[in-house]
């Protein structure tokens, strides 16, 4: 039987000690890496007179010349606004582009020597894995919180009808402040952006995958990323044996919701629909859909295949611009 060890009001194994003394070091480390990469925003807007004030939250660093990825809720109505790191740096930030159907912006720090975050694979991630999220919500001092990765595929409905698919759940609390701030895996590299608060205890963030890395690159270069809308809201689902059988491959996108007036609704796809095909390319993942959807299928006829109740049918659906 091991040795107890009397601690305060608790018996504690060595084992359990040892375990949390790893646990400490691991987030320990995640912290101390990514601190100064996450800056607090505080956001304001032109007035008659000069600026005003109007709300903040937290952004993560990508690069040392400045550029710094924030949700784009946080700086949907401003232009700018200042960004303090924990050196005790405060510096001017400007809005470099913004595209809110993945609630993700980026920003151009006013600086060239900036510490940058390391950007992770979050299709590697898998539930029950240690995560840390780190936001900077009051400017000079960094607030970390830990926890694991409680869900995966979630979706996110935004202002103005707008779903974030394919989110990231955690139980790491997220503070006030926290949106835009980074969840990071055990070795520090960020694998999301915090978003929002779920209820008690759980958290979403949006994910750092290739969809996000093609968004970030057109909002560096072009300010903007064009992309098609369909209005539906998704998750990724195993196909039934015969279907996956006979398509040779495992699962597809279950429709969870149609936006009402979307492309999707005018094309009659329905909540429960299984898409598997979208213009001849298999579709497995929201991440295949998210790509998909680029500029060029703006306005374009695109061809859609199902499954509804065990059958399988064809929708022709006509993309629209998602502006805003």
């Amino acid at each position: 039987m091991a040795e107890l060890t009397f601690i305060g009001s608790t018996y504690n194994t060595p084992d359990e000690d040892e375990a949390l003394d790893a646990y400490s070091r691991a987030v320990t480390a995640v912290a101390e890496r990514l601190t100064p990469s996450v800056a607090n925003l505080r956001v304001s807007r032109r007035v008659r007179g000069g600026r005003r004030l109007d709300g903040g939250g937290s952004a993560v660093v990508i690069t040392p010349d400045g550029f710094t990825l924030t949700s784009a809720h946080v700086i949907e109505r401003t232009d700018g606004g200042r960004a303090s790191f924990v050196d005790g740096r405060e510096l001017a930030f400007e809005v470099v582009g913004s595209d809110p159907m993945s609630d993700l912006a980026l920003l151009r720090v006013d600086a060239r020597d900036l510490q940058p975050a390391e950007l992770g694979e979050a299709e590697r991630l898998r539930v029950g894995q240690l995560v840390v999220a780190i936001g900077n919500p009051h400017g000079f001092a960094g607030s970390v919180t830990a926890g694991v990765v409680s869900a995966l595929g979630r979706s996110l409905p935004t202002r103005g009808g707008r779903v974030v698919d394919n989110v990231i759940q955690t139980d790491a609390a997220l503070n006030p402040g926290n949106s835009g701030g980074a969840l990071a895996d055990g070795r520090g590299r960020v694998i999301g952006v915090n978003t929002a608060v779920a209820g008690v205890g759980l958290g979403l963030a949006v994910p750092i995958n290739q969809a996000t890395r093609t968004i970030v690159g057109a909002l560096m270069t072009e300010g903007r990323f064009r992309r098609a809308y369909l209005g539906i809201a998704g998750g990724t689902r195993p196909l039934p044996p015969r279907v996956a059988s006979r398509l040779q491959r495992a699962s597809g996108v279950e429709v969870v919701e149609v936006v009402d007036g979307s492309p999707a609704a005018q094309a009659g796809l329905r909540p429960e629909d299984l898409i598997v095909e979208l213009n001849g390319v298999p579709v497995q993942t929201v991440d295949d859909i998210q790509r998909l959807m680029v500029g060029e299928l703006i306005g374009a006829q695109v061809h859609a295949r199902v499954l509804r109740e065990g059958s399988e049918r064809e929708l022709d659906l006509v993309p629209v611009e998602l502006v805003g």
